[in-house]
């Protein structure tokens, strides 16, 4: 393709034409194309295309639900929006078997969220200090218009610190700002604060009289939240004497189960596929609640290398005869506020949860990671991973080959007790076609 100025100024049409011309494409032919994954409605197809740039159309991706999932005693139907069947029906399947188990136990740790002011200063790192105690009580109160709303509901600015970094980089320090968010995800709350913070922090040190010449020069390179939250945790849990597990032999069961969880404690190349698996649950349910699941993903790896290795998300052990099974991760989610209130389905899956509150949601989540993770290792220590998946995806395969409805169900019906596999997906249907009248 060439180079193109003023693309982004073309409107929808104009798009099409452009793109069109240059796939060689018909005219309308891309334009007819792309209108059969948009929403009739143009009110809501108006409101997709906003929440991009240059948008020209819509990318489905299949929105399941799992009912029956128990956290807390209470039921829950889980929006899912993902790609991959396997996932859930995984879900599905790990939610039916503890549902009978007492189901998962979740609760809140903690929710405070964080930002830093990075800047330069130089001179004595004492006298920086000193004006830093004198100023931080008033920052809160010059706040006051910036964190009034959030203050009502309950949030706000939990501290404020100043941090010497100078044995990393010369000149360099932070403010840390903790924050109480509420039910918000924050972050245009949080970088609206850390930017006003230092513009009182650059006008104080002008007018400060124990800094003199260049200390009066706060240099702010940036204000920005941060979605590493090791302080915004939650935890949920399951357990089960291991004489009610249901396996042909529990007590072997649970013994590869504690095994393949400390597998991915001490392998990195374990640990990632294993922590992968468990965000194939998490970014399913957080996509479809319209939470920022890249920060999610971000912050939850960084959290599995805390110790300067990285390792699994999860725990798992025996004790008193009961398998114990858990997760202990950060989650900064949201349920008011952004994508939770102008994308209908976000809005529609948080409805499907019982309009929780994000304390609520972080439970949902991390028991739909646990559970991703407990269907995962089951598989993996039993059956194997690929018998479930390809069956799976036996559809899929069939889709990708021009066969008829009857020939569909007579290729499920065959593999209904055979490993799925392309090929012999594949070699099937040439049978198929081998086999009919002439």
């Amino acid at each position: 393709m060439k180079l193109i100025n003023g693309f982004s100024r073309l409107n929808k049409n104009e798009k099409y034409d452009w793109i069109a011309q240059e796939l060689g494409l018909k005219n309308g032919e891309l334009k007819k194309f792309l209108e059969m994954f948009s929403i009739k409605d143009s009110t809501i197809q108006n409101t997709f295309d906003s929440f991009s740039e240059n948008t020209i159309g819509n990318f489905h991706l299949p929105f399941g639900v799992v009912p029956n999932m128990i956290i807390n005693k209470s039921v829950y139907t889980l929006p899912m929006v993902i790609e991959e069947s396997s996932v859930v029906a995984a879900v599905g399947h790990t939610a039916k078997f503890w549902s009978s188990r007492g189901g998962f136990k979740a609760q809140v740790i903690s929710t405070i969220k964080v930002g830093h002011i990075h800047f330069m200063w130089k001179g004595e790192s004492h006298r920086l200090k000193s004006f830093f105690k004198k100023v931080e009580c008033l920052l809160k109160i010059e706040l006051v218009p910036f964190t009034r709303s959030m203050d009502k509901r309950g949030g706000g600015i939990v501290s404020i610190a100043l941090i010497d970094r100078t044995k990393d980089e010369p000149n360099y320090y932070q403010i840390e700002m903790k924050f109480e968010t509420c039910d918000a995800m924050g972050a245009n709350f949080i970088n609206t604060v850390l930017e006003e913070t230092s513009k009182i922090l650059q006008t104080k040190a002008l007018e400060d009289s124990g800094l003199i010449g260049h200390e009066k020069n706060i240099d702010v390179i940036m204000c920005i939240l941060s979605n590493y939250t090791p302080e915004c945790l939650v935890r949920s849990s399951v357990e089960c004497p291991i004489s009610e597990l249901g396996q042909i032999d529990n007590f072997e069961f649970s013994r590869r189960f504690i095994q393949a969880v400390k597998i991915a404690e001490i392998d990195i190349s374990r640990a990632t596929t294993h922590n992968k698996g468990i965000m194939n649950g998490i970014d399913a349910i957080c996509l479809a609640t319209g939470n920022d699941f890249r920060a999610i993903e971000s912050c939850l790896h960084t959290y599995a290398c805390r110790t300067g290795t990285y390792r699994s998300l999860t725990q798992a052990k025996i004790q008193d005869e009961t398998l114990f099974f858990e997760i202990t991760i950060p989650l900064s989610l949201g349920t008011v506020g952004g994508l939770t209130k102008l994308h209908p389905m976000a809005k529609f899956s948080l409805d499907l949860l019982g309009r929780p509150s994000s304390q609520e949601l972080m439970q949902i989540v991390a028991s739909v990671g646990l559970a991703q993770n407990f269907a995962a290792l089951r598989a993996l220590i039993t059956t194997g991973i690929q018998k479930g998946h390809m069956k799976m995806h036996l559809s899929n395969i069939l889709d990708s080959h021009n066969i008829d409805a009857v020939q569909k169900e007579s290729a499920i019906e065959y593999f209904s007790n055979k490993m799925v596999s392309v090929s012999a997906v594949r070699d099937f249907i040439q049978s198929l076609s081998l086999n009919l009248p002439s």
